[in-house]
């Protein structure tokens, strides 16, 4: 299946290092070749990067980790096909808009038997479960509020039953950020790890990289990373609780 990245903090934050051990990921250190693709909030607006070549050999992904973009929500996704031919219209992450603002969706897993009917205020583009289910996801909850953005603990909740919906048709990890917070859903694998004062040194699983933190943040700063799988040998990662919905702001996971 494929493997997901996200990052929440509470200043903004470039993700070059996790994201140089993530795409290693998408063809050198795993098998995942289907694709990969970035967003990183900016405000109300968002860049999205996205290509159908394998991250480890794709130019675009080379200027990605290069390039410090500054965000406090980033999803990222690796693709190993399952539903939907290789393409762009395939390609993770998925964006809309909904309640005057966008958000930003990437899943890892397989939904099967997965028809849900939609009334034609989201569709998707492509032919994978995953947009699929985002549009599914987006309508639900424009069904559910009418009246607009509900806040985001009453958000959590809604996730959570929406998920367990779902997931009698397989495997819905997922990632779900409207720039504020970040939510993510743990069907099988997702470990987080909060970076935070005092800082120490981090060296990726899949690339011979190590980075002191110490020279790179301030005290104040703190970041939660969320992965598939750990991205570093030298920390503890945390893994998230099965089959729930957890929510991060400000670098930090929120009490359920």
């Amino acid at each position: 299946m494929c493997e997901l990245l996200g990052m929440n903090c509470n200043i903004p934050t470039d993700i070059c290092f996790s994201f140089t051990g993530f795409q290693a990921r998408g063809g050198a250190t795993d098998v995942h070749r289907d694709g990969w693709g970035i967003a990183f909030f900016e405000g109300r607006g968002v860049r999205v990067f996205l290509d159908p070549q394998p991250s480890s050999e794709s130019p675009v992904a080379e200027l990605v980790r290069h390039y410090p973009i500054r965000s406090t929500n980033v999803v990222a996704h690796i693709r190993k096909a399952t539903h939907g031919s290789v393409g762009l219209e395939n390609t993770h992450p998925f964006m809309r808009e909904l309640w005057g603002r966008y958000w930003i969706f990437a899943h890892n897993g397989r939904l099967d038997a997965y028809a849900p009917a939609l009334d034609g205020g989201f569709l998707p583009v492509g032919q994978t479960d995953s947009e699929l289910a985002f549009c599914h996801l987006l309508q639900t909850l424009r069904q559910r509020f009418p009246q607009g953005e509900p806040g985001r603990f009453t958000l959590c909740a809604a996730l959570q039953e929406h998920a367990e919906e779902v997931g009698p048709h397989g495997p819905f990890n997922f990632m779900l950020s409207n720039g504020n917070c970040l939510f993510v859903h743990r069907s099988t694998e997702l470990h987080y790890i909060v970076r935070q004062a005092p800082f120490a040194v981090a060296h990726l699983k899949d690339q011979d990289v190590a980075v002191d933190f110490n020279e790179l943040t301030s005290p104040d700063d703190r970041v939660a990373l969320i992965a598939t799988l750990p991205l570093t040998d030298n920390e503890t990662w945390t893994p998230l609780p099965l089959h729930t919905v957890t929510m991060f702001v400000d670098g930090e996971r929120q009490p359920a």
